[in-house]
Formats: structure tokens, sequence, C-alpha cells
């Protein structure tokens, strides 16, 4: 695509890099068959094709308008247009770029900024959160519905973890929300690899991964959360951690990020690329290690929901059916395995109707083959699907961990 970006936009810190991505699109308008705001509402510029016009036209000079930041603020940033696109556009990393532009010539309303900075203080503070979310259960009766849709219908103890007695180490990122909404899930992942002869090291210093920060109008913050937490791994990492894993998939994709949003900073371009080449989604370090020998047996029927972030941004579709297809769990059929669930982060918050929408779709999905449980790989799609009040939906590592003997 011809593009002649203005002097402003040439002075933007990832100027060249905005110019290529929008010179390697042809517009040839495959990535709409696969965008699932485009299929719910049909408009051209609720697709990557009608997006990537749109942040084309502000880098040019045209000025930002409230209908633009809409547009951009309904994108999911699933990447499924990514792994559809034939010429390789990088569509998150301009999304990113022209989001910051937009936003940064034109100031959302106060309602807006203040449900935003609130949700980036909220869900950055792992303590503040857990305590909302067990004050909000015992008031759930006397919630708003849509409040209490939000809250998760159990919350299942964290079993104990083993201590570290194995020569191999691994570092395990705790994450934010998780700890509230499903606190069993990095026990439950602890305790599998502890059979497997891996310890995994605590690490308290290292906190959110910096992706609720960077998504919502505040990069240089999520950047800065980026960098505390390569300070915080990076000794751990000399003395011989093997991996950073990851148990949540959006965490796991934003840290593999980090190589490439950090690469113009000289003091942590090195660290970031080692952090990156080390990060490892928990699927990754189990599919490689002799789990037959442990005897997991069930017989529930499973429908496995893969995660945008597992599937599109980690390119690991099918990853976590092939693992448990292979311990003998059933899995059902899921049509349309690629599209969104609607989670997306913070967008069942910010853009709730659009998000209910793909939910009740996905949830549709899913059941099509009397699933007894609903399976994935990241807190966010669990806690906005079991939202539904329909098909249990637990961590698949929980699920796996409970079939052992």
């Amino acid at each position: 695509m011809q593009t002649t970006l203005s002097p402003s936009a040439r002075q933007l810190p990832r100027a060249e890099e905005a110019e290529r991505i929008l010179r390697s699109c042809v517009h040839c308008g495959f990535c709409n068959a696969t965008c699932p705001t485009y299929q719910l509402l049909g408009d051209e510029l609720d697709g990557p094709r009608g997006r990537i016009y749109q942040i084309k036209q502000v880098l040019e000079g045209a000025p930002a308008t409230v209908e633009t930041q809409q547009h951009l603020d309904r994108c999911l940033s699933c990447r499924n247009c990514e792994t559809t696109c034939p010429s390789g556009v990088d569509y998150h990393n301009l999304l990113d770029i022209g989001r910051a532009a937009v936003d940064a010539a034109l100031p959302r309303p106060a309602g807006q900024q203040w449900l935003r900075r609130g949700l980036r203080a909220l869900s950055a503070n792992p303590q503040l959160f857990k305590a909302l979310i067990q004050g909000g259960s015992r008031l759930r009766p006397l919630l708003p519905q849509a409040l209490q849709d939000k809250l998760p219908r159990r919350v299942p103890t964290a079993k104990p973890r083993p201590g570290m007695h194995h020569g191999r180490r691994v570092l395990l990122l705790e994450g934010c929300v998780q700890r509230g909404l499903s606190p069993n899930t990095n026990a439950a992942a602890a305790r599998v690899l502890d059979r497997l002869g891996i310890s995994v090291q605590p690490v308290s210093e290292a906190g959110c991964c910096g992706a609720v920060d960077y998504h919502l109008d505040a990069q240089q913050a999520g950047l800065q959360r980026a960098r505390r937490n390569i300070d915080a791994w990076w000794p751990h990492l000399q003395l011989g951690a093997e991996a950073i894993v990851q148990t949540a998939s959006g965490c796991g994709a934003f840290i593999k990020d980090y190589q490439h949003l950090l690469a113009h900073d000289p003091a942590y371009r090195s660290k970031a690329q080692r952090v990156s080449a080390l990060a490892r989604d928990l699927v990754e370090v189990l599919r490689d290690e002799p789990l037959e020998q442990l005897g997991a047996h069930s017989d529930q029927r499973l429908a496995f929901h893969c995660p945008c972030t597992l599937q599109h941004a980690q390119q690991l579709g099918g990853a976590v059916e092939s693992l448990l297809q292979r311990l003998g769990f059933h899995l059902t059929a899921v049509p349309d395995s690629h599209l969104c669930c609607g989670s997306a982060g913070t967008y069942s918050l910010t853009q709730p109707a659009l998000a209910r929408q793909l939910r009740d779709d996905k949830l549709c999905a899913l059941e099509s083959g009397r699933p007894d449980l609903i399976v994935t790989a990241n807190i966010g799609c669990q806690s906005h699907l079991d939202g539904a009040g329909r098909t249990p939906v637990r961590h698949w590592i929980e699920v796996l961990e409970a079939a052992l003997p």
C-alpha cells in the first residue's frame, strides 16, 4: 500500500515500523473473513482492512476523530487476521501505533478515562483485586446482574505447593487477576511439574506482565512493568532457571513480545531478547515431558477453548488438545474454534455488548458436542465464558491434575 507519512507522524518513535507495516498490506480483504467484529457488524471500518486504512489516514495527516477511535477500540486484538493474512501484515503492532497516535490527538471523555485508569489500577493489584472478589462474592445477591456475571461462580482454594528439591528449575509468572479468580491454577501447575522432576521457583518481585496498561492507553507504564519483571527474573536466569512459565496465555503472548517492544531500549534490549526466548506457555513445557508415566485417567467429555493469545499470538493452536488427547482425555469437536470468545483482556468491560454476543456464540460452539466441562488456557477467557452461568469452565491444568492418581 502506497504510504506517505506526515511530517508529525515521522517524528513518532515507531514511524519507520508503521510505514513498513502499511506498505506490506495489499488490501486484499482476506482478513475480514476471520474478523469477529466484522462478522458481527458487517462494517468495513470494523474489520482489519478498514482499521489499517483509518490508521494510514491519521498517520498521513488526517485529523483523528471520535469515530476512528471507536473503530480502533472495537478491535479485540485477537490477531486472527494475522493468521489469515497472505502478506504477513504485522497488524497488532500497527494497531498499537495507531491507537497511541489517535489517543494522543483525541483525549477520551472523563468517564472512559476513569474506567480505564480504574481497570489498570485494579487488575495490577492482586491483593486488592482478590479482596474485592471475596467481598463481591459475599454480597452477590445484592449486586446488579452485570456485576454478578463478572464474579466467579466458585473460587476453589489453592492446594499446597511442593517445595524446591529438584535440579531442574523454572520460574512461574503468578499473574494478577488469576490469583483472585482461579488461585489453584498455578498451584496445580507447580504440583504437576513437581511430579515430573521440575521445581517452581517463586519470584515475588515479578508482577503484572504489563499487557493491561499497554492496551489501555498507558503504553509506557506497560513497558515499565516489563522492565521491572526482567530485573526480577534476570538473577534467577543467570543461576540456571531454564524457563519462565505462564499459565495465562495472554501474559505469555505479551512477555514473548518484550523483545520487540524494548528493541529500542539499549539498557534492556539484550535482556528482553533472552527473557522472550525463555518465555514458555505451560503446554510448551509439559508436551516435551513423559506425562504418560503419571497415569492420568478421566471419563469426562471436555471441550477445549483455544484462546486467541495461544493460537494466533503464540502460534500454539492444537498444542493443548494434542496433549490432552495423548493422555486419553475425550475432546469434543468445536466449530469455528479460531474465533474469539470476546474476553480479550478488558474488552468485556470496555465493549460489553459486543463481548456478550461473541461469548454466547462461542459457548454455543463449545457446547455443541455436549461436553461435561469446558477447559481453556487463559484466565480472561475462563472468567468471561464461565460468567454466562452455563457449562462450567476451568483451566486445563487443573483438570489434568485432578485426573492423576
